[in-house]
Protein backbone atom coordinates (compact mmCIF):
# COMPACT_ATOMS: atom_id res chain seq x y z
CA UNK A 1 0.00 0.00 0.00
CA UNK A 2 1.37 3.40 -0.91
CA UNK A 3 1.86 6.19 1.60
CA UNK A 4 -0.86 8.21 -0.15
CA UNK A 5 -3.34 5.34 0.15
CA UNK A 6 -2.47 4.83 3.79
CA UNK A 7 -3.10 8.49 4.50
CA UNK A 8 -6.44 8.40 2.69
CA UNK A 9 -7.62 5.64 5.08
CA UNK A 10 -6.91 7.76 8.15
CA UNK A 11 -9.75 9.62 9.81
CA UNK A 12 -7.98 12.75 10.95
CA UNK A 13 -4.40 13.14 12.21
CA UNK A 14 -2.33 10.01 12.93
CA UNK A 15 -2.65 10.59 16.68
CA UNK A 16 -6.45 10.47 16.45
CA UNK A 17 -6.33 7.34 14.30
CA UNK A 18 -3.96 5.63 16.73
CA UNK A 19 -6.14 6.56 19.71
CA UNK A 20 -9.09 4.88 17.97
CA UNK A 21 -7.00 1.77 17.34
CA UNK A 22 -5.71 1.64 20.92
CA UNK A 23 -9.21 1.94 22.37
CA UNK A 24 -10.76 -0.51 19.91
CA UNK A 25 -10.95 -3.24 22.55
CA UNK A 26 -13.25 -1.04 24.62
CA UNK A 27 -15.90 -1.42 21.92
CA UNK A 28 -15.20 -5.15 21.69
CA UNK A 29 -15.66 -5.71 25.40
CA UNK A 30 -18.86 -3.68 25.43
CA UNK A 31 -20.18 -5.83 22.56
CA UNK A 32 -19.30 -8.91 24.62
CA UNK A 33 -21.44 -7.62 27.51
CA UNK A 34 -24.37 -6.98 25.17
CA UNK A 35 -24.01 -10.41 23.55
CA UNK A 36 -23.60 -12.27 26.83
CA UNK A 37 -26.68 -10.57 28.31
CA UNK A 38 -28.77 -11.07 25.17
CA UNK A 39 -29.61 -7.37 24.90
CA UNK A 40 -30.43 -7.66 21.17
CA UNK A 41 -32.99 -10.38 21.95
CA UNK A 42 -34.64 -8.20 24.58
CA UNK A 43 -34.92 -5.30 22.12
CA UNK A 44 -36.46 -7.41 19.37
CA UNK A 45 -40.00 -6.27 20.16
CA UNK A 46 -39.32 -2.57 20.59
CA UNK A 47 -37.60 0.04 22.69
CA UNK A 48 -36.67 -0.41 26.34
CA UNK A 49 -34.93 1.69 28.96
CA UNK A 50 -31.74 0.62 30.69
CA UNK A 51 -33.80 0.05 33.85
CA UNK A 52 -36.10 -2.35 32.02
CA UNK A 53 -33.15 -4.18 30.45
CA UNK A 54 -31.34 -4.35 33.79
CA UNK A 55 -34.43 -5.92 35.38
CA UNK A 56 -34.51 -8.78 32.86
CA UNK A 57 -30.73 -9.31 32.80
CA UNK A 58 -30.00 -9.02 36.52
CA UNK A 59 -27.60 -6.12 36.14
CA UNK A 60 -26.98 -2.67 37.65
CA UNK A 61 -29.12 -0.24 35.66
CA UNK A 62 -26.86 2.85 35.78
CA UNK A 63 -23.81 0.81 34.72
CA UNK A 64 -25.72 -1.02 32.00
CA UNK A 65 -26.94 2.33 30.70
CA UNK A 66 -23.34 3.51 30.32
CA UNK A 67 -22.47 0.41 28.27
CA UNK A 68 -25.52 0.78 26.04
CA UNK A 69 -24.94 4.51 25.58
CA UNK A 70 -21.39 3.82 24.41
CA UNK A 71 -22.56 1.11 22.00
CA UNK A 72 -25.29 3.39 20.67
CA UNK A 73 -22.61 5.97 19.87
CA UNK A 74 -21.04 3.51 17.39
CA UNK A 75 -24.33 2.29 15.92
CA UNK A 76 -24.76 -1.04 17.69
CA UNK A 77 -27.95 0.25 19.32
CA UNK A 78 -29.93 3.48 18.94
CA UNK A 79 -30.82 5.79 21.84
CA UNK A 80 -33.64 8.30 21.73
CA UNK A 81 -33.89 11.52 23.70
CA UNK A 82 -35.62 9.90 26.66
CA UNK A 83 -33.03 7.24 27.41
CA UNK A 84 -34.73 4.40 25.57
CA UNK A 85 -32.78 1.99 23.39
CA UNK A 86 -33.84 0.26 20.19
CA UNK A 87 -32.31 -2.29 17.85
CA UNK A 88 -30.29 -1.53 14.69
CA UNK A 89 -29.07 -3.69 11.80
CA UNK A 90 -25.82 -4.19 13.73
CA UNK A 91 -27.71 -5.26 16.86
CA UNK A 92 -29.74 -7.72 14.80
CA UNK A 93 -26.56 -9.71 14.09
CA UNK A 94 -26.39 -10.43 17.83
CA UNK A 95 -29.90 -11.90 18.04
CA UNK A 96 -29.74 -15.55 19.03
CA UNK A 97 -31.89 -16.94 16.21
CA UNK A 98 -30.83 -14.53 13.45
CA UNK A 99 -29.52 -16.24 10.29
CA UNK A 100 -25.75 -16.31 10.69
CA UNK A 101 -26.06 -14.97 14.25
CA UNK A 102 -22.80 -13.64 15.68
CA UNK A 103 -23.94 -13.70 19.31
CA UNK A 104 -22.09 -16.91 20.18
CA UNK A 105 -19.05 -15.78 18.21
CA UNK A 106 -18.95 -12.47 20.11
CA UNK A 107 -19.24 -14.36 23.39
CA UNK A 108 -16.45 -16.78 22.51
CA UNK A 109 -14.05 -14.28 20.97
CA UNK A 110 -14.53 -11.31 23.29
CA UNK A 111 -14.84 -13.11 26.61
CA UNK A 112 -14.68 -16.66 27.92
CA UNK A 113 -11.47 -18.37 26.65
CA UNK A 114 -10.17 -16.12 23.91
CA UNK A 115 -9.94 -12.86 25.82
CA UNK A 116 -7.55 -14.05 28.58
CA UNK A 117 -5.49 -15.92 26.00
CA UNK A 118 -5.15 -12.77 23.88
CA UNK A 119 -4.09 -10.97 27.04
CA UNK A 120 -1.01 -13.21 27.02
CA UNK A 121 -0.12 -12.58 23.35
CA UNK A 122 3.30 -11.40 24.47
CA UNK A 123 4.07 -14.94 25.67
CA UNK A 124 3.52 -16.25 22.14
CA UNK A 125 5.59 -13.43 20.64
CA UNK A 126 8.51 -14.07 22.99
CA UNK A 127 8.47 -17.87 22.93
CA UNK A 128 6.51 -19.02 19.87
CA UNK A 129 4.35 -21.05 22.24
CA UNK A 130 0.55 -21.05 22.44
CA UNK A 131 -0.73 -18.35 24.79
CA UNK A 132 -3.92 -20.29 25.58
CA UNK A 133 -1.91 -23.28 26.82
CA UNK A 134 0.18 -20.98 28.99
CA UNK A 135 -2.88 -19.31 30.57
CA UNK A 136 -5.10 -22.38 31.01
CA UNK A 137 -2.47 -25.08 31.44
CA UNK A 138 -3.80 -27.25 28.59
CA UNK A 139 -4.58 -27.10 24.86
CA UNK A 140 -7.89 -25.51 23.90
CA UNK A 141 -9.37 -28.79 22.63
CA UNK A 142 -8.65 -30.49 26.00
CA UNK A 143 -10.21 -27.49 27.73
CA UNK A 144 -13.39 -27.84 25.68
CA UNK A 145 -13.51 -31.57 26.46
CA UNK A 146 -13.50 -30.69 30.17
CA UNK A 147 -15.93 -27.76 29.85
CA UNK A 148 -18.85 -28.94 27.67
CA UNK A 149 -20.87 -25.72 28.08
CA UNK A 150 -17.97 -23.68 26.72
CA UNK A 151 -17.55 -26.24 23.94
CA UNK A 152 -21.23 -25.86 23.02
CA UNK A 153 -20.89 -22.08 22.80
CA UNK A 154 -17.83 -22.53 20.60
CA UNK A 155 -19.70 -24.96 18.33
CA UNK A 156 -22.61 -22.51 18.12
CA UNK A 157 -20.16 -19.75 17.21
CA UNK A 158 -18.68 -21.81 14.41
CA UNK A 159 -22.16 -22.68 13.15
CA UNK A 160 -23.10 -19.01 13.02
CA UNK A 161 -19.89 -18.13 11.21
CA UNK A 162 -20.43 -20.99 8.76
CA UNK A 163 -23.88 -19.70 7.88
CA UNK A 164 -22.32 -16.32 7.21
CA UNK A 165 -19.95 -17.74 4.57
CA UNK A 166 -21.99 -20.67 3.17
CA UNK A 167 -23.63 -18.64 0.42
CA UNK A 168 -20.26 -17.35 -0.73
CA UNK A 169 -18.80 -20.86 -0.89
CA UNK A 170 -21.80 -22.25 -2.77
CA UNK A 171 -21.84 -19.42 -5.30
CA UNK A 172 -18.07 -19.50 -5.89
CA UNK A 173 -17.49 -23.25 -6.34
CA UNK A 174 -19.40 -25.74 -8.53
CA UNK A 175 -20.10 -28.91 -6.52
CA UNK A 176 -22.35 -30.51 -9.18
CA UNK A 177 -19.79 -33.10 -10.42
CA UNK A 178 -19.29 -34.57 -6.94
CA UNK A 179 -21.09 -37.80 -6.11
CA UNK A 180 -20.00 -38.30 -2.48
CA UNK A 181 -18.54 -35.57 -0.31
CA UNK A 182 -16.89 -36.09 3.08
CA UNK A 183 -16.92 -33.09 5.42
CA UNK A 184 -13.90 -33.60 7.69
CA UNK A 185 -14.34 -31.75 10.98
CA UNK A 186 -17.81 -30.73 9.83
CA UNK A 187 -19.09 -29.53 13.20
CA UNK A 188 -22.86 -29.35 13.42
CA UNK A 189 -23.27 -29.83 9.70
CA UNK A 190 -24.45 -26.50 8.34
CA UNK A 191 -21.99 -26.53 5.42
CA UNK A 192 -22.57 -30.09 4.24
CA UNK A 193 -26.34 -29.62 4.66
CA UNK A 194 -26.20 -26.56 2.41
CA UNK A 195 -24.17 -28.43 -0.21
CA UNK A 196 -26.44 -31.49 -0.20
CA UNK A 197 -29.63 -29.43 -0.43
CA UNK A 198 -28.27 -27.64 -3.48
CA UNK A 199 -27.13 -30.91 -5.09
CA UNK A 200 -29.89 -33.54 -4.66
CA UNK A 201 -27.88 -36.22 -6.52
CA UNK A 202 -25.07 -36.11 -3.95
CA UNK A 203 -24.45 -38.21 -0.85
CA UNK A 204 -22.40 -37.03 2.10
CA UNK A 205 -20.52 -38.03 5.22
CA UNK A 206 -20.07 -35.69 8.16
CA UNK A 207 -17.03 -36.64 10.22
CA UNK A 208 -16.04 -35.08 13.54
CA UNK A 209 -15.06 -35.87 17.12
CA UNK A 210 -17.42 -37.86 19.33
CA UNK A 211 -18.60 -34.91 21.51
CA UNK A 212 -19.59 -32.95 18.38
CA UNK A 213 -21.47 -35.44 16.23
CA UNK A 214 -24.64 -35.63 18.32
CA UNK A 215 -25.37 -32.04 17.42
CA UNK A 216 -24.58 -32.88 13.80
CA UNK A 217 -27.06 -35.75 13.80
CA UNK A 218 -29.80 -33.43 15.04
CA UNK A 219 -28.99 -30.94 12.28
CA UNK A 220 -28.98 -33.62 9.57
CA UNK A 221 -32.34 -34.96 10.78
CA UNK A 222 -33.83 -31.46 10.98
CA UNK A 223 -32.78 -30.80 7.38
CA UNK A 224 -34.39 -34.06 6.20
CA UNK A 225 -31.04 -35.42 4.98
CA UNK A 226 -30.70 -38.57 7.09
CA UNK A 227 -31.00 -40.87 4.08
CA UNK A 228 -28.27 -38.99 2.18
CA UNK A 229 -25.84 -37.97 4.92
CA UNK A 230 -24.05 -40.37 7.23
CA UNK A 231 -22.64 -38.99 10.51
CA UNK A 232 -19.42 -40.64 11.69
CA UNK A 233 -17.25 -39.91 14.72
CA UNK A 234 -13.50 -40.36 14.97
CA UNK A 235 -10.10 -38.69 15.08
CA UNK A 236 -8.81 -37.15 11.84
CA UNK A 237 -5.23 -37.61 12.99
CA UNK A 238 -5.83 -41.37 12.83
CA UNK A 239 -8.09 -41.79 9.80
CA UNK A 240 -11.06 -40.32 7.93
CA UNK A 241 -14.00 -42.12 6.24
CA UNK A 242 -13.04 -43.65 2.90
CA UNK A 243 -14.71 -43.58 -0.49
CA UNK A 244 -15.37 -39.91 -1.08
CA UNK A 245 -14.66 -38.24 -4.40
CA UNK A 246 -14.40 -34.90 -2.57
CA UNK A 247 -13.09 -34.11 0.91
CA UNK A 248 -13.94 -30.68 2.28
CA UNK A 249 -12.31 -29.16 5.36
CA UNK A 250 -13.57 -25.80 6.57
CA UNK A 251 -11.41 -23.93 9.11
CA UNK A 252 -9.60 -27.13 10.04
CA UNK A 253 -6.12 -26.83 8.54
CA UNK A 254 -5.55 -23.33 9.92
CA UNK A 255 -5.86 -24.74 13.46
CA UNK A 256 -2.64 -26.73 13.11
CA UNK A 257 1.06 -26.36 12.44
CA UNK A 258 2.47 -27.82 9.22
CA UNK A 259 3.35 -31.35 10.52
CA UNK A 260 -0.11 -31.93 11.97
CA UNK A 261 -1.84 -30.32 9.00
CA UNK A 262 0.08 -32.68 6.72
CA UNK A 263 -0.99 -35.64 8.86
CA UNK A 264 -4.67 -34.73 8.41
CA UNK A 265 -4.28 -34.16 4.67
CA UNK A 266 -2.40 -37.42 4.17
CA UNK A 267 -5.27 -39.28 5.85
CA UNK A 268 -7.65 -37.61 3.38
CA UNK A 269 -5.35 -38.62 0.51
CA UNK A 270 -5.37 -42.27 1.62
CA UNK A 271 -9.16 -42.33 1.91
CA UNK A 272 -9.95 -40.85 -1.52
CA UNK A 273 -11.18 -42.64 -4.58
CA UNK A 274 -9.40 -42.07 -7.88
CA UNK A 275 -9.65 -38.55 -9.34
CA UNK A 276 -11.03 -37.14 -6.10
CA UNK A 277 -10.75 -33.50 -5.06
CA UNK A 278 -9.55 -31.86 -1.86
CA UNK A 279 -11.40 -28.65 -0.91
CA UNK A 280 -10.14 -26.39 1.87
CA UNK A 281 -12.28 -23.46 2.97
CA UNK A 282 -9.76 -21.07 4.47
CA UNK A 283 -8.59 -17.48 4.35
CA UNK A 284 -5.64 -16.97 2.01
CA UNK A 285 -3.21 -14.29 3.18
CA UNK A 286 -2.31 -11.78 0.45
CA UNK A 287 1.38 -11.37 -0.34
CA UNK A 288 1.40 -7.58 -0.20
CA UNK A 289 0.56 -5.17 2.58
CA UNK A 290 -3.14 -4.76 1.75
CA UNK A 291 -5.63 -4.94 4.63
CA UNK A 292 -7.12 -8.41 4.99
CA UNK A 293 -9.00 -10.13 7.82
CA UNK A 294 -6.74 -13.18 7.46
CA UNK A 295 -3.84 -11.31 9.05
CA UNK A 296 -5.72 -10.99 12.31
CA UNK A 297 -7.24 -14.48 12.15
CA UNK A 298 -3.60 -15.57 11.95
CA UNK A 299 -2.88 -13.90 15.30
CA UNK A 300 -5.88 -15.70 16.76
CA UNK A 301 -4.36 -19.00 15.64
CA UNK A 302 -1.03 -18.02 17.18
CA UNK A 303 -2.73 -17.31 20.51
CA UNK A 304 -5.27 -20.14 20.60
CA UNK A 305 -4.09 -23.24 18.73
CA UNK A 306 -0.56 -22.86 17.40
CA UNK A 307 -1.92 -22.95 13.85
CA UNK A 308 -1.64 -20.25 11.21
CA UNK A 309 -3.22 -18.64 8.17
CA UNK A 310 -1.24 -19.25 5.00
CA UNK A 311 -0.42 -17.59 1.69
CA UNK A 312 -1.08 -19.24 -1.66
CA UNK A 313 2.57 -20.34 -1.85
CA UNK A 314 2.39 -21.81 1.65
CA UNK A 315 -0.74 -23.77 0.75
CA UNK A 316 0.95 -24.98 -2.42
CA UNK A 317 3.87 -26.32 -0.39
CA UNK A 318 1.60 -27.81 2.29
CA UNK A 319 -0.49 -29.65 -0.29
CA UNK A 320 2.63 -30.84 -2.08
CA UNK A 321 3.99 -32.32 1.16
CA UNK A 322 0.67 -34.16 1.57
CA UNK A 323 0.55 -35.70 -1.93
CA UNK A 324 -1.61 -33.07 -3.64
CA UNK A 325 -1.13 -30.35 -6.19
CA UNK A 326 -2.97 -27.06 -5.81
CA UNK A 327 -5.21 -26.66 -8.86
CA UNK A 328 -7.02 -23.41 -8.16
CA UNK A 329 -8.26 -20.96 -5.55
CA UNK A 330 -11.84 -19.70 -5.79
CA UNK A 331 -12.35 -16.47 -3.79
CA UNK A 332 -15.73 -15.88 -2.16
CA UNK A 333 -17.57 -12.75 -1.08
CA UNK A 334 -16.36 -13.44 2.47
CA UNK A 335 -12.68 -13.39 3.57
CA UNK A 336 -12.64 -17.15 2.84
CA UNK A 337 -11.63 -18.93 -0.37
CA UNK A 338 -12.12 -22.47 -1.64
CA UNK A 339 -8.68 -23.99 -2.20
CA UNK A 340 -8.88 -26.94 -4.58
CA UNK A 341 -6.29 -29.71 -4.73
CA UNK A 342 -5.95 -33.00 -6.59
CA UNK A 343 -3.84 -36.08 -5.73
CA UNK A 344 -0.46 -36.15 -7.44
Amino acid sequence: MTERNQSSNMDGPPTVTMLKMISGFWISRAIYIAAKLGIADHLRDGHKTACQLAAVTGTHAPSLYRVLRALASVGVFAEDGSGRFTSTPLAATLQTDAPGSLRAFATVELGEEHYPAWGDLMHSVKTGEIAFDHVFGMPVWDYFAQHPENAKTFDDAMTGMTLAVNDGVLSSYDFSSIRKIVDVGGGHGSLIASILKLNPHMKGVLFDATPVVEGARRRVEAEGLTYRCQVVDGNFFESVPSGGDAYILKWIIHDWDDPRAVAILKNCHRAMVENAKLLLVEAVVPHDGEPHFSKFIDLNMLVMTGGRERTEDEYRRLLGASGFRLTRIAPTESPMSVIEGEPL
